[in-house]
């Protein structure tokens, strides 16, 4: 840790330090490259590669779910031998390599080959090179490219975070100063995910989807040079923690850095197989989940009462988080694919893009979450402030509603099957309001309640819940495709419609009585609390 002395010397901006700005734009370009990429996936499996809804919905859930899982792994290899700024660097390019292999499809492998590709049916392309004829299934490109950015996401999005905490690890940095600091970064995913959609879906939809995935690769190549041309302005933080660790041989010539690197790449086809194999991923997901259950539980029972009582309200909370976002993901599958082929998206005579509406939410979070804050620090300052339990409870209901207004959206249809837009934007309001509610209390409270010596087994447990919150929104997405030997393609707006209300008015109803549920234990998680509000 720096001295004193050291630490006044430090480049500051805006009464922070400049470092902070650094991540800031890395994080705002990472960002940009994910929810670029995120705007699309849908869109490209169900209308360029042509898959089934069902099977486009499994893969952006199994994506989603490791997206989630990985950062375990990649923040303890960080801790123990990379170190932040490595691990960063690692995951960036890891990532660029995935976003511009999003871009190899079908038609752009046959583009490059030209005369030596024979495109087939079913994504298959076959080619004809240096007297040697295979047959290529181009579906493995996209695969391959989602594992990359699995892996790499694994490494960059723990350690981006940790490494922000690190600038204010010196003596005179107060509470205040870090949560300003971290609302600046907060604020820089936000632009990223409301540019992105923007400008990688209109690319996507209008141009092509390469140029879509290629711009997002673009946007994670400018994070990871801005990241590296101003390193500097970290002052060597996050540097490996024992640097000779990572020289030592693991093999005969092979230093522990180096086979980090190559395992790295190695692992790609392993990932890649498992997002396919969404039997696996649940059984994966499953033992996981039992894993984590049992440990947490075995510790809850040889605790004190009070700590007993703590880890019981961290496993309701994460039970609430789960289902909330659950729910919320939809926005990147079923609702995607709804906003598509049931709202009227013309404007002036232009028709909005699908992707656009993915832009919505981070909208609503730039403009509400400082009301958000205003409000809670009134309310506390009058000792108004709902507790944690309440505002799970509010976050839940609030997320029901959205989809009970989408619901209602339906009643409102033409005879085509369209749906005004204003019901669309309404309840991704709600949404957005119940995560503001929700979201920024969850982890706060969870490493208050959690026993000091668990704190990031216990922060990786809540993360392993958006994990799962991911894969279980697939299978409620799943519901919202078309019946079994039904093309989606011969089906009209005025077909898909009750398909998708019906979907949606179950999940309103769940997130309302789940929220009501939560209420109602307001009284026991705040007794078992002991004290944390």
């Amino acid at each position: 840790m720096a001295d004193a002395s050291r630490a006044e010397e430090r480049k500051q901006f805006l009464g922070h330090p400049a470092g902070l700005f650094v991540l800031f734009l890395t994080e705002l370009w990472e960002r940009f490259s994910f929810y670029g990429m995120r705007a699309l996936l849908v869109l490209y499996m169900t209308q360029e590669l042509l898959f089934g809804d069902d099977f486009s919905y499994g893969i952006y859930g199994a994506y989603g779910a490791l997206v989630y899982a990985t950062p375990i792994i990649g923040g303890l290899i960080a801790d123990r031998l990379l170190g932040f700024k490595r691990a960063i660097v690692l995951g960036g390019v890891l990532m660029v390599f995935g976003h511009f292999a999003m871009a190899f499809d079908q038609s752009t492998l046959a583009w490059l080959l030209g005369s030596a590709a024979t495109p087939l049916d079913d994504n298959m392309l076959q080619v004809a090179l240096g007297g040697f004829e295979f047959t290529l299934d181009t579906t493995w490109f996209l695969y391959s490219a989602l594992a990359l950015l699995i892996l790499g996401n694994g490494f960059f999005k723990p350690n981006i975070s940790s490494l922000v905490g690190r600038l204010y690890d010196d003596e005179d940095a107060d509470d205040a100063k870090r949560d300003g600091g971290f609302t600046i970064f907060y604020m820089g995913i936000n632009i990223g995910a409301f540019l992105a959609p923007l400008t990688c879906g209109y690319l996507g939809e209008t141009y092509g989807w390469h140029y879509g995935f290629g711009l997002a690769g673009v946007g994670m190549t400018l994070g990871l040079i801005l990241f590296l041309y101003f390193q500097d302005l970290l002052y060597g933080m996050g540097e490996p923690e024992d640097p000779e660790k990572l020289e030592k041989n693991v093999l005969p010539g092979l230093k522990m850095s180096h086979a980090i690197y190559i395992g790295s790449f190695l692992a790609v086809p392993v990932v890649a197989f498992v997002v396919t194999a969404q039997g696996i991923m649940s059984l994966l997901l499953g033992v996981l989940g039992l894993v984590v259950l049992a440990g947490m539980l075995v510790v809850a029972f040889k605790s004190d009462r009070v700590q007993r009582d703590r880890i019981f309200v961290i496993l309701v909370l994460i039970l609430f988080t789960t289902t909330f976002w659950a729910f919320f993901e939809q926005a990147g599958s079923s609702l995607t694919l709804y906003a598509e082929r049931n709202i009227d998206r013309m404007i002036l005579g232009w028709e909005v893009p699908a992707s656009w509406f993915q832009s919505v939410n981070p909208a609503y979070i730039i403009l509400l979450a400082p009301v958000f804050a205003w409000m809670w620090q009134k309310l506390e300052k009058k000792n108004l402030e709902p507790s944690t339990p309440i505002k799970f409870s509010l976050g839940l209901i609030q997320l029901g509603l959205g989809f009970a207004v989408i619901v209602a959206g339906a009643t409102f249809a033409g005879d085509d099957g369209l749906v005004p837009v204003v019901f669309l934007m309404l309840g991704y309001l709600l949404h957005t309001t119940g995560e503001l509610s929700l979201s920024p209390v969850g982890l706060s409270k969870v490493t208050q309640l959690a026993p000091k010596k668990l704190v990031g087994a216990v922060m990786g447990a809540w993360f392993l819940s958006s994990s799962f919150a991911h894969y279980i929104a697939a299978l409620f997405a799943k519901l919202a495709s078309p019946p079994e030997g039904v093309d989606v393609k011969e089906l009209g707006p005025a077909d898909t419609l009750p398909i998708y209300t019906d979907v949606f008015q179950t999940i309103a109803i769940i997130a309302i009585v789940v929220g009501v549920v939560c209420a109602m234990m307001t009284p026991i998680l705040k007794k078992w609390m002991h004290g944390v509000r």
